[in-house]
């Protein structure tokens, strides 16, 4: 299996993608054992789906790091691929959400620790796909059990035992915090699971002691091996066998079906923890007999226009008792805000001349357009010296007037909605909140008025809601299950030297976590809709589709997207704000009419400045002022 490029850190060897995506196109059919497995590249997230597989387009140069994390991409659905036998999974997976969540995981470590023990390059390769995604996940820094996900921790810990490599530095804290704990109560089976590795069947059952050995005995379920179960687990089987002949069937035709109940059979479990075990690796990873109506992800969306959407749209949230909308300064103290604002200055030092550079010039673009315009000859206003001459020449000829005439855009409010999720931690969010705070000075200075506003949720895999539904039985189709935390960094009557410091509050760790765009936007609108300004304009900046992991992995896959679809339909149709939206490394453009994809976020100042331009210029009907009597400095 050649190999494009050196891990060496030197990338000049490396300027022409193609040999490198052929590269790993064929690694992957070889690890995969599956010559007729087709492999694209592009801008959304990576996936697999039946025989095709997306992974992430590398850039023109791209370092030996990006690489490294595409083939460890490719490494780790080509194994689970080759590796994992979904029937057997889905007999052993337990029922409770805590318990299944660290089967999954654990499951995926197996599958990755396979390939690591047999070639050292893949081993590589899965330790920086590693690397990055704790990076991106938000959960890097975390300080707390409360913020370090369970199931991660002990799939890690597994690799650990099983490989001998030791967990990513990025996810070295979330190890530290639960490994005593966990050694504490299991560190014999750690043991059994290595003896077991190639034996999947085997595996899931050690799997299954070590989950019991951590107090979730109590979410297991029924043994598969009893033999008291062992007819009706036969017709489980059968049944489950002729569900995936089915699916399989419909996706050979095109056919989509609404997504079944949570409540409905045991087979729904398991398929919902398919998905969970596919989420693990950090991307989609989806297989034949994955695949269903439940899974979440991109690798599901469907490419179907906005006229094609229904009228009206079935979102709903289980509860909103939880959700919060907050301003930046209530979530930390002065001091902390002070520090992060620096910290933010520090970080982009070298950008704000850029960034400044571009918003220079669009306040010189829309201060040409506030440059006076008059209309002359009117019967009242102010008197019109460069005509008084009239008088002398013709004595009959009436007073000559003018009024000045008004731009549109002085009139004008603009909200920036910025996507808070983990997956735009580092230098999305970094260039996000300089530019949203450079362009807000530059407008105000214009007469423009600016909102700024973030959106997020309060925990990862749902938060309060989720637990109160647990605590009602877990009712079939519940909508949102997490809590939502929109924050006001700076609103549009606020000057804007007292909000900068508000901006530093998205350098804090732990704030970016899961994204629910729709709701968001209906936020954001109804805020900006309320204002007396004659003219909205709201742009969202995001780097993807809404995700989050609790809703969706209880409701359609599609559930958060289709929300969003119906949520930026209705605005773009009935509504008078103007909506834009700029995608960082994302099409956005599938969703809005008005939008434009960066594939860098160096990119976003350029962008947003040359969209703002752009809407400015448009021209819109000029008002005047209303006709006044006389007054001081005023002839009529």
């Amino acid at each position: 299996m050649a190999r494009i490029g050196d891990n060496s850190g030197n990338n000049e060897s490396i300027l022409d993608v193609e040999p490198l995506k052929q590269s790993v196109a064929g690694c992957m059919r070889a690890i995969a054992q599956e010559a007729e497995l087709e492999i694209t590249y592009g801008r959304d997230k990576p996936g697999m789906s039946g025989d095709r597989v997306r992974l992430p387009d590398p850039s023109k140069n791209p370092s030996a790091a990006e690489v490294a994390v595409t083939r460890g991409l490719a490494d780790s659905m080509a194994l689970r691929r080759a590796k994992h036998d979904t029937s057997v999974h889905a007999q052993h997976l337990p029922v409770g959400d805590n318990a299944r969540a660290v089967f999954n995981a654990v499951e995926q470590a197996r599958c990755e620790a396979i390939g690591s023990n047999a070639m050292a390059g893949m081993a590589d390769n899965i330790d920086m796909m590693l690397e990055d995604k704790y990076m991106r996940s938000g959960i890097a820094d975390a300080t707390t059990r409360d913020d370090a996900p369970l199931e991660d921790a002990v799939a890690l810990l597994v690799r650990e035992k099983i490989t001998g490599r030791k967990p990513p530095k990025s996810a070295e804290n979330v190890v530290d915090l639960w490994r005593g704990w966990i050694e504490e109560r299991a560190g014999e089976a750690f043991d059994n699971l290595d003896e077991q590795l190639e034996d999947q069947n085997a595996f899931a059952e050690a799997t299954r002691d070590l989950i019991a050995q951590l107090e979730m005995a109590d979410e297991l379920g029924n043994d598969p091996t009893d033999n008291d179960d062992e007819s009706s687990d036969e017709e489980d089987d059968s049944q489950e066998s002729q569900d995936e002949m089915e699916r399989e069937n419909e996706e050979a035709t095109g056919t989509e079906e609404a997504a079944p109940d949570d409540s409905e059979a045991d087979g729904d479990e398991q398929e919902a923890g398919e998905m969970e075990a596919s989420e693990s690796t950090g991307e989609e990873m989806l297989d034949d007999n994955d695949e269903q109506a439940e899974t979440p992800g991109e690798a599901q969306r469907p490419d179907m226009p906005l006229s094609n959407l229904p009228p009206k749209s079935d979102y709903k949230f289980f509860s909103d008792a939880h959700d919060e909308e907050i301003r930046a300064e209530e979530l930390c103290d002065d001091a902390e805000l002070e520090r992060l604002r620096a910290f933010l200055d520090k970080q982009l030092a070298h950008l704000q001349s850029v960034v400044g550079r571009l918003a220079n010039k669009l306040q010189r673009r829309l201060m040409a357009q506030q440059n006076r315009g008059w209309d002359f000859d009117l019967e009242e206003g102010y008197l019109d010296s460069a005509r008084l001459t009239r008088i002398v020449t013709d004595r009959t000829a009436p007073l000559s007037f003018k009024m000045e005439r008004d731009t549109d855009f002085r009139d004008t409010v603009v909200t920036l909605l910025l996507d808070n999720s983990g997956s735009m931690r580092g230098r999305p969010i970094t260039v996000a909140a300089t530019c949203a705070d450079i362009l807000a000075r530059t407008l105000e200075r214009c007469g423009v008025k600016v909102e700024i506003l973030g959106f997020t949720t309060k925990a990862w895999k749902g938060g309060q809601s989720r637990e109160t539904w647990l605590k009602d039985g877990k009712p079939a189709n519940p909508g949102r299950l997490n809590d939502l935390r929109h924050i006001i960094y700076k609103a549009a009557d606020a000057p804007w030297r007292r909000s900068r410091k508000n901006l530093g509050l998205m350098m804090r760790e732990g704030l970016l976590k899961e994204n629910i765009d729709g709701e968001a936007l209906e936020w954001a609108h109804e805020r900006i809709i309320n204002r007396p300004e004659q003219r909205k304009i709201m742009m969202m900046i995001s780097d993807g589709a809404p995700v989050d992991d609790s809703t969706l992995s209880v409701n359609p896959g599609n559930y958060l997207e289709r929300h969003l679809r119906h949520v930026i339909e209705d605005i773009e149709t009935n509504s008078p704000v103007e909506l834009m939206a700029i995608g960082i490394g994302h099409d956005v453009t599938r969703y809005y009419k008005r939008a434009v994809t960066i594939v860098d976020a160096e990119e976003l100042a350029g962008a947003m400045t040359e969209q703002l331009a752009a809407l400015f210029e448009e021209q819109g009907p000029t008002k005047r002022r209303p006709k006044r009597r006389r007054a001081e400095g005023m002839v009529g």
